[in-house]
């Protein structure tokens, strides 16, 4: 990777965030290293309402490229993303340049400090092996929840170093790393997209790091509130096991996950649909499988989590 990386970023929307869109946008424009472009995606959404003036305009000192990308139908998030991945991918920066690390971030984050871009760049162009960059996610208090840290031991928000994961609200990736092991799996459309990447990443010899320092501010939800979270979590955790573990982990795997569930649910139409997302996993395609080697199964175990948990 060059010594100072072009960074590229895209963000996902339905056009349902206006404000935190718009904020996010002026954030983005606030960095003191600006980016080389800047992709939205409408996710069955025009953006014809979405203005881009806050980046600066054309041919302007440090304003930057933005293209709109409106898609008639909705791709899911991984699949949006990857629109916006493929275009940066192929088409380079402003001036036909590559970009080498692209930023992902949700619309109704926003980045509080004007110097992530800079710290991103810096780490990436230092180790070449460095794959993923998870932020640090807080809320508008500074708060960061355990589920928001990834790790299985959560307690401190702030130990930052090697993971085995990472959070899609806010995270770079290594454009070298992508077009090795691939995008994200399109067809997961919502739940475990971050996993089947990270173990993807782990098991091509990159590094995934969480660098608490690099905060994305973003409001305290439940991933509980979209109507689909039960069906497509219990169905992507079945297509996630048959896609990369090896065959003696399935089981284990699957076992774990099932016990979890059934601790931790509380509603008798959230575990019907949870059991329909497990039958479809089981009984549809799902995908190439590729699965990780057991000298990756061993590197996750020794960074805190083996991908049975």
């Amino acid at each position: 990777m060059t010594l100072s990386p072009r960074i590229g970023v895209v963000i996902v929307t339905m056009g349902t965030r206006p404000r935190e869109l718009e904020a996010l946008l002026a954030s983005v424009a606030k960095q003191d290293v600006p980016a080389a472009r800047v992709v939205l995606v409408g996710n069955a959404t025009s953006l014809d309402d979405v203005s881009t003036d806050v980046l600066g305009a054309a041919g302007t000192p440090g304003a930057t490229e933005v293209t709109k990308v409106p898609l008639t139908e909705n791709l899911g998030c991984p699949g949006g993303r990857n629109v916006g991945l493929e275009l940066l991918r192929d088409g380079g920066g402003a001036d036909g340049e590559e970009v080498d690390v692209v930023v992902e971030l949700d619309d109704d984050g926003l980045l509080i400090a004007t110097d992530v871009f800079r710290e991103v760049r810096r780490q990436f162009a230092e180790d070449p092996r460095l794959g993923i960059i998870g932020f640090r996610v807080a809320d508008e208090q500074g708060r960061t929840e355990r589920r928001w840290v990834p790790r299985l031991r959560a307690g401190d928000p702030m130990r930052g170093g090697p993971v085995t994961a990472f959070l899609g609200g806010g995270h770079a990736f290594s454009m070298p790393m992508l077009r090795q092991i691939g995008l994200w799996p399109g067809e997961f459309f919502f739940g475990h997209e971050e996993s089947d990447l990270a173990w993807r990443a782990l098991d091509g010899g990159w590094e995934i790091r969480y660098v608490p320092t690099l905060v994305l501010q973003h409001p305290r939800t439940s991933p509980a509130r979209h109507a689909v979270y039960y069906r497509f979590t219990a169905r992507n955790r079945v297509w996630l096991a048959r896609r990369r573990l090896p065959v003696p982990l399935i089981p284990v795997y699957l076992g774990v996950w099932i016990t979890l569930a059934m601790l931790r649910m509380r509603s008798v139409t959230g575990l019907k649909a949870w059991w329909g997302g497990f039958a479809e996993g089981i009984r549809t395609p799902a995908g190439e499988r590729a699965p990780m080697s057991w000298r990756t199964v061993w590197r996750m175990t020794r960074l805190g989590r083996p991908p049975v948990l």
